[in-house]
């Protein structure tokens, strides 16, 4: 029988110096990739949309994954490059905390795809409103570090 969920207790571990930093990539038409860079996206630039999205969503992490503890962050990093064929995010997460910040990261880092999203929708549908091109992937935590105690 399954074991009743719950937040594992992290009251013993000591205060450590925390950093994770999470990737991932938004695949877009190349019409949508030369409208960002030429400025001529309707609803603004979506990259300074993904990137306050993904700081707030960082701070917002355990409000959105129920098992994770309130951490008090201390630097949250959103990074966005446009490449030929998308936009790449990469969020960096800091914290003197018990337990890690890999959670933060991935969190800023999805929000702020959804956003670049949200923001471009209308240049990625085709003549159905569907989105055959537009395809979130590879998001994953690329590096975790931790001071010793």
């Amino acid at each position: 029988m399954p074991s009743e969920i719950r937040q594992v207790d992290v009251s013993g571990k000591p205060m450590v110096r925390r950093e994770s930093i999470a990737r991932g990539f938004i695949k877009l038409k190349p019409e949508t990739i030369k409208r960002i860079k030429s400025g001529e996206i309707e609803k603004g630039d979506p990259l300074q949309v993904a990137r306050l999205a993904g700081i707030n969503a960082a701070k917002l992490t355990p409000f959105l994954l129920p098992l994770c503890h309130p951490l008090r962050l201390d630097h949250v990093e959103v990074d966005l490059s446009v490449k030929d064929d998308g936009v790449e995010v990469i969020a960096r997460v800091t914290a003197t905390e018990r337990t890690g910040v890999e959670m933060e990261a991935l969190t800023a880092v999805s929000i702020a795809l959804l956003n670049i999203w949200d923001v471009v929708k209308a240049y990625e549908k085709d003549e159905r409103g569907q989105y055959p091109e537009t395809e979130i992937k590879e998001i994953k935590v690329i590096e975790k570090r931790k001071e010793a105690p």
